[in-house]
């Protein structure tokens, strides 16, 4: 297959599928090897990036999505307003920072952390897809283990968990006020 070809197919299915893709379900979807469409999105990437496009292609784990540039937030919005929807609670954002920095994690376990119940802050972060079902600990009860999802790291920004600041870098007490920072910093990049 020409090249061109390739890449203006990787771009009709990331325009028309809006959840993250990874790179061995393009492959599979075009025929082709996984290293190739690796080596093909990374060159899509750069090429959107130089041309300065209204989008961009993203590039979280080995996962990769259409997404609009963050200076285009404020035209965006405009377009939303009627539409947006409320952050999240002081009492979300500290629920997720302790699920995305210790995660897989039962709820237990967080409100151990947290001091208090967090059923409405877990509801929350689910209807937002920021935290998904990771499997059940083995132990009584099968308590359900919690993490972050491609979404979340979409919305912060990230590549990988890996990006997230070290604890050691940060006061383990930060924790919550540094995913707050980061999710404000992305309300206004949007």
């Amino acid at each position: 297959m020409d090249k061109n070809y390739i890449k203006a197919a990787i771009e009709a299915i990331l325009f028309a599928w809006s959840d993250p893709i990874s790179s061995s379900e393009l492959s599979n979807i075009l025929d082709i090897k996984v290293t190739e469409t690796k080596e093909i999105m990374k060159e899509m990437i750069d090429e959107f990036n130089f041309h300065k496009r209204g989008i961009q292609i993203i590039q979280m784990n080995d996962h990769y999505q259409m997404s609009t540039r963050a200076e285009y937030h404020e035209i965006l919005q405009k377009l939303f307003e009627p539409k947006q929807n409320k952050g999240l609670t002081q009492a979300s954002l500290e629920t997720l920072a302790i699920i995305a920095y210790r995660q897989p994690i039962t709820k237990t376990e967080i409100e151990s952390v947290r001091g208090v119940k967090c059923d409405k802050a877990i509801s929350t972060l689910f209807e937002k897809n920021l935290i998904e079902d990771r499997g059940r600990l083995e132990k009584t009860g099968r308590p359900i283990l919690f993490g972050t999802t491609l979404h979340f790291l979409k919305n912060f920004g990230l590549k990988s968990l890996e990006d997230l600041p070290k604890i050691t870098e940060i006061d383990q007490a930060n924790e919550e006020e540094l995913i707050k920072d980061i999710y404000n910093q992305q309300l206004k990049g949007r």
